[in-house]
């Protein structure tokens, strides 16, 4: 029993369905943290397969090789600054007032007919560099005054807004998930940013501006009475930011990333601008040029101190402590897959199935993210499966940043009680919990579905 479990494709995928099965009571069942559950489920995944103590957690005298460590340190050597430098630009921005900025002016352009679609813009814009919940706190105030002055459905105004924020969230980097899975499957950011656009754009469309315009006629929930007042205490227009000022340190990041990504595509080799593409576009390098430029333009230069600036920044890195450790813990289990045979054997079955890799790739994700409610989890977790699966298949960094974008599309999919995205839409918008599955849930699964979709199609293309 033991030696058909440790060395047949049978049993290495019996052993896979056990440990994903154990992983997803300890979260649902039993509540542990998934960092936690994570890094439990992985050692015992090891040890059930024979590996030596020594490979799985070193030795006394050495423990650099150790899948733990290895399974940490690869990938959050890779993302801690990204995802720790994103998160301080969209506190500055956030703070600065460049949210009320932003929507203000696409609500100016677009008028009072189109407030839904300039409360989607709003969402897709700012929802690059500030996280989904932030987001949301942030800008609810301003759906609640469009929504009083428009007189219609407050599905109208918010559902634009979050499936924006929901969009960047999932599909762009510098947020944790798309990083994340780029680091799993070693692909360039660029690209990621790229793709993540092509398939992450049209999916927000479908879900953010034609869904809530066909559901919001039907439902109609009125602004919640306590949120009347939320936008009294806005700071003044004249202390706000341009907004060309936000829009370009929202830009230069990403402008800088993709610089780099088709420099080195581009430009001759080994000449002067091909090394300054690739430093500047390096993803550390061109985030910790906006956070400083932000910090001077919206901080400093507008009588922010240096005190409150680091108390801003200690106040939005606290967060992205427990995103780094289930991510590190998630990159350690899929370590251990991979030293098993495991993801080997998920490979060969699929080969024989005749599954494409980018369809079990969404699968897997959708399948972990209804049954525990958590996108990292389910993005970690699907990437420590599948990266072993495609080491060698030879494949691009277009076609690995399309299966980074499967990953996060199946992250999100069908949001419901046991997420904590579904409770703070209900809460902040005033949706009973029924209209939150009518809606909500739908919206999820909708940007979902055609995200992959487009993913799908453009894998059959490249």
């Amino acid at each position: 029993m033991i030696h058909w479990l440790q060395h047949t494709t049978g049993g290495l995928l019996t052993l896979a369905a056990v440990s994903i099965a154990v992983l997803l009571l300890l979260i649902i069942r039993f509540r542990v943290e998934p960092f936690i559950a994570l890094i439990v489920v992985g050692l015992l995944t090891a040890l059930a397969d024979g590996l030596p103590v020594g490979t799985i957690v070193g030795t006394a005298q050495k423990t650099s090789d150790s899948l733990l460590e290895k399974g940490f340190g690869s990938i959050l050597g890779h993302i801690t600054a990204i995802i720790g430098l994103g998160t301080l630009l969209g506190a500055i921005l956030e703070k600065s007032g460049g949210a009320r900025v932003l929507t203000s002016a696409l609500l100016r352009a677009f008028g009072e007919k189109r407030a839904p679609l300039a409360m989607g813009l709003s969402g897709l814009i700012f929802g690059i560099p500030v996280f989904f919940d932030i987001g949301i706190f942030v800008l609810a105030p301003l759906v609640y005054v469009a929504a009083r002055q428009g007189g219609r459905s407050i599905l109208l105004y918010c559902l634009p807004l979050i499936a924006g924020l929901s969009m960047t969230h999932a599909f762009i980097p510098p947020h944790p998930g798309p990083v994340a899975a780029a680091g799993l499957l070693h692909v360039d950011l660029g690209w990621v940013i790229l793709m993540g656009a092509v398939c992450g754009i049209p999916a927000w469309f479908i879900s953010g501006v034609l869904f809530p315009s066909w559901i919001g006629k039907r439902i109609n929930i009125p602004v919640p009475e306590e949120m009347i007042a939320a936008d009294d205490t806005e700071a003044p227009e004249e202390s706000l930011p341009s907004l060309a000022l936000v829009s370009a340190i929202i830009a230069i990041p990403l402008v800088l990333i993709l610089a780099g990504t088709f420099g080195s595509i581009w430009l001759p080799q080994r000449s002067a601008a091909a090394g300054v593409a690739a430093f500047i576009g390096t993803p550390a390098v061109a985030l910790t040029i906006a956070v400083l430029l932000a910090s001077w333009l919206l901080g400093t230069r507008r009588g922010t101190t240096g005190r409150e600036l680091a108390e801003l920044s200690a106040a939005a890195l606290r967060p992205v402590a427990m995103i780094l450790l289930v991510v590190g813990a998630g990159a350690f289990f899929g370590a251990v897959l991979s030293a098993t045979g495991i993801g080997k054997a998920v490979a060969d079955s699929l080969h024989n199935a005749g599954l494409p890799v980018i369809f079990a790739t969404y699968v897997i994700s959708c399948g972990l993210r209804i049954a525990q409610g958590s996108a990292t989890v389910a993005i970690v977790t699907t990437g420590g499966i599948i990266a072993p699966s495609v080491a060698g298949l030879g494949y691009s960094q277009v076609q690995l940043a399309l299966l980074v974008v499967a990953i996060a599309a199946g992250s999100i999919i069908a949001s419901h009680v046991n997420d904590g995205g579904f409770w703070i839409v209900s809460r902040y918008f005033g949706i009973s919990v029924a209209d939150t599955l009518k809606t909500w849930t739908v919206l999820e699964t909708l940007l979902s579905v055609t995200g992959f979709a487009m993913a799908a199609v453009l894998m059959a293309i490249f």
